[in-house]
């Protein structure tokens, strides 16, 4: 029997479930790289305007989060709870890449657009299948520098420190 969500994916926005942006990987990835094979760039720009509209109006808007908290979640349970900081950091450096390669294919710079495509998609695949994501290490690395406290343990949307 799958246990019950502990954290809402749509108002508990400073945790997630640790397989949804494995799951965001898997398809971005997947279709950036089906854009390199079909030479369709403007699905480079597609999937950055996605990464937008979930980064600035919520969850509810990434495509990709509703197919995995509608349609997979309720089927294999919620996975473990972590901090949503990295991913979305890696999100945003997505856009970056996505928005570059976008542009300078746009203007006929197909080496170059076409490098940041397949970084993005080759790093996204890689996290998807290994669930190491550099945006997110990345992340990681910059809040130590900064002194950001991550989440180590998140229960109910509510990160826990090492004091409780």
């Amino acid at each position: 029997m799958k246990q019950p969500r502990t954290v809402d994916p749509y108002r508990d926005l400073d945790v997630i479930d640790a397989n949804a942006p494995r799951f965001n990987q898997a398809i971005i990835g997947s279709l950036a790289l089906v854009a390199f094979l079909t030479g369709w760039w403007p699905l480079l720009a597609i999937l950055a305007a996605q990464l937008v509209l979930g980064l600035t109006l919520g969850r509810k808007w990434c495509l990709p989060c509703l197919a995995y908290f509608e349609l997979v979640q309720p089927r294999i349970g919620e996975g473990p709870v972590e901090d949503s900081r990295p991913p979305r950091f890696a999100n945003k450096v997505g856009v970056a890449f996505l928005g570059a390669a976008s542009l300078a294919l746009a203007l006929g710079f197909d080496i170059l657009g076409w490098t940041l495509g397949l970084m993005v998609a080759g790093l996204a695949l890689a996290a998807a299948a290994t669930g190491i994501c550099a945006g997110c290490e990345i992340y990681k690395v910059l809040a130590r520098v900064r002194g950001v406290e991550l989440c180590a343990t998140c229960v109910g949307g509510t990160a826990l420190s090492s004091e409780e």
